[in-house]
């Protein structure tokens, strides 16, 4: 018994250290897991601690391969449409009414306007053929606008009645075009305005409520419609404060995190957005024209479109300012792209099928934007693209690059020289008569890394104190007198709607010989009559009478001395008078 009492307590003994080895093993296990677990996240309020604010809102920006895609796409189609094509005027700016934040007031009664969509019955809408047209202008994204200033909404909103289904039409345009885009091979995005004249709470008291419906709008838009590439809001200038636009970004990146987003919410986002002009040449900081093809957003009987000499230098202009271009189009109220807009888009299409090599996937310079045009360049071959010959030959500046070959894309003949002063290129006939002579410089080293070199001649008129008769809208800073002068072709000076006559004054601080002036109109051939003047005591004495301007006007005249000179245009079409540029250049030697 004594021994069994014995063994008895050895296994007592032999359990207890078992036991206890197991506890310990337990607790040690414990421990190393809540070492697990909880170091890491006091790491992580550590990093939480040190991280800038800037590292916190990774949210607020695209990230560079989201952007690059974007940059070598360079040509998108804007589709501004909805009930108010019924009636052929301006999308949201002919609603009248109350317009909290900006002022003003539309020809259409608000009991007309927001009724509309009541008769709203587009049957002959294709999306696919949309896409189809969009493809053959040779554009590569499509963005369509959801919801405007007039608050009606071109898809099935959930959070209001004032939308696409609620029409005759009852079917969701934008489901389809994204479906159609998609299908189609393009990148797709919307349009959406944060202002809305509709809803009311909008700028109220109650302005919080129509936050929270503008950010569930925006989560509509990015969840229920596929890949979304790109959200181009509409802000009118709004603060960032108005649209609480940092929780807006948040939504949109998390829900498409690979979206691309532009400058209009109040926050400086992925890219600038100057509108119906040309964009600075700026290769640090993206941008993309919006530009009409016509003279309005919307469908309008009858509208001036552009020609296609036009339609291809602001492509090629924006381009070689290092930037994109999206091109708009209005359909008609039967739901079909009109055909002449459909036609200029294709012939756009056609050329960019020639030579679209100058243009995708290429960036700006080195050569900045000129009288004569701008470069485009990729790997180791700048393009030159000559929108408009100089009476002499065309000189620009010297590179540290030897021209190994040159060719010319477009036809034709041109004589390339280069010297260490710069290179000088001379041009056959047919090589001139060129829509654009594209010239590809092939090089012996990389053109990437040439610095962008300016090619603007110096006009005695650069800087100088202007004045004039009137300024659109009175918006001195965006369309003043001076923007004439500034040796810029993405400034203008313009003049009000439906003026027929206008001068720019010019002091030129003291008596200079000149014999030659380049003049370059925005937007078309406005201007029928016009004379170039100096001033003579208190007289005007004209120096030269002309017609037409158009987008590059040069002339050279008998040697004219004076201070004080004057564009005075005396008649236009179309539209005020509105110009890039006025030049005058001192005799050369």
């Amino acid at each position: 018994m004594l021994s069994k009492h014995v063994n008895g307590k050895c296994e007592l003994y032999k359990v207890w250290i078992m036991a206890t080895r197991d506890l310990m093993i337990r607790s040690l296990l414990c421990f190393i897991t809540s070492l697990i677990i909880f170091l890491p996240a006091a790491c992580l309020r550590d990093q939480t601690v040190t991280e800038t604010p800037e590292e916190s809102k990774t949210y607020l920006k695209a990230s560079p391969e989201d952007m690059q895609w974007w940059r070598d796409m360079k040509f998108g189609m804007f589709i501004h449409w909805g009930p108010v094509s019924l009636v052929g005027t301006e999308i949201a700016w002919s609603r009248a009414g109350h317009r909290p934040g900006t002022g003003g007031t539309g020809s259409i009664p608000v009991e007309t306007y927001d009724n509309l969509y009541k008769k709203f019955n587009p049957i002959e809408f294709d999306a696919e053929q949309w896409a189809q047209i969009a493809k053959d202008a040779g554009m590569k994204y499509v963005v369509f606008v959801s919801k405007t200033h007039d608050g009606f909404c071109m898809f099935d909103t959930k959070l209001t009645e004032h939308k696409i289904t609620n029409s005759p039409f009852k079917r969701d345009v934008a489901k389809e075009l994204s479906l159609a885009c998609q299908k189609a091979g393009l990148r797709f995005g919307f349009y959406y305005s944060p202002p809305d004249w509709y809803h009311p709470d909008f700028l109220t008291d109650n302005h919080d409520r129509y936050i929270k419906f503008m950010h569930g709008q925006i989560r509509e838009l990015c969840t229920n419609y596929g890949k979304i590439d790109i959200i181009w809001f509409d802000g009118l200038r709004g603060t960032a404060e108005d649209w609480d636009s940092e929780t807006m970004f948040g939504i949109v990146r998390k829900l498409q995190p690979h979206v691309i987003i532009n400058d209009r919410a109040g926050l400086e986002a992925d890219y600038e957005t100057p509108e119906q002009t040309i964009g600075i040449f700026n290769m640090d900081r993206a941008w993309e024209t919006c530009m009409t093809l016509g003279n309005q957003w919307a469908w309008k009987p009858n509208d001036n479109i552009k020609s296609l000499k036009q339609c291809i230098d602001n492509l090629v202009i924006a381009t070689g300012g290092d930037g994109n271009f999206l091109f708009n189009t209005g359909p008609m109220p039967t739901g079909k792209i009109e055909a002449r807009q459909a036609k200029r888009f294709r012939q756009m299409g056609q050329w960019l099928e020639k030579y679209g090599r100058s243009i995708y996937g290429t960036r700006g310079g080195p050569f900045m934007p000129g009288p004569w045009g701008v470069s485009t360049r990729k790997g180791s071959t700048i393009y030159i693209h000559v929108l408009n010959w100089p009476k002499r030959p065309l000189e620009l500046p010297a590179i540290n690059r030897k021209i190994l070959s040159a060719s010319v894309l477009t036809g034709g003949t041109v004589r390339v020289d280069q010297t260490a002063e710069g290179i000088v290129f001379g041009a056959d006939k047919k090589a001139r008569e060129s829509m654009d002579t594209i010239i590809a410089l092939r090089l012996d080293a990389t053109a990437m890394t040439i610095e962008p070199i300016s090619t603007v001649p110096r006009s005695i008129t650069a800087g100088k104190k202007v004045t004039t008769s009137n300024i659109y809208r009175d918006m001195e800073e965006e369309y003043g007198p001076q923007n004439a002068v500034d040796v810029s072709y993405s400034t203008r000076w313009a003049t009000d709607d439906g003026l027929r006559k206008a001068w720019l004054e010019v002091d030129l601080e003291e008596a200079i010989v000149f014999d030659r002036a380049v003049i370059k109109e925005a937007c078309g051939e406005l201007v029928q009559k016009f004379e170039l003047q100096y001033k003579d005591g208190n007289t005007w004495k004209t120096f030269y009478h002309g017609s037409k301007i158009g987008e590059m006007f040069e002339v050279e005249f008998a040697p004219v001395t004076a201070r004080i000179v004057r564009l005075n245009i005396l008649d236009t079409v179309n539209g005020g008078p509105t110009i890039w540029e006025f030049m005058l250049f001192q005799i050369q030697k």
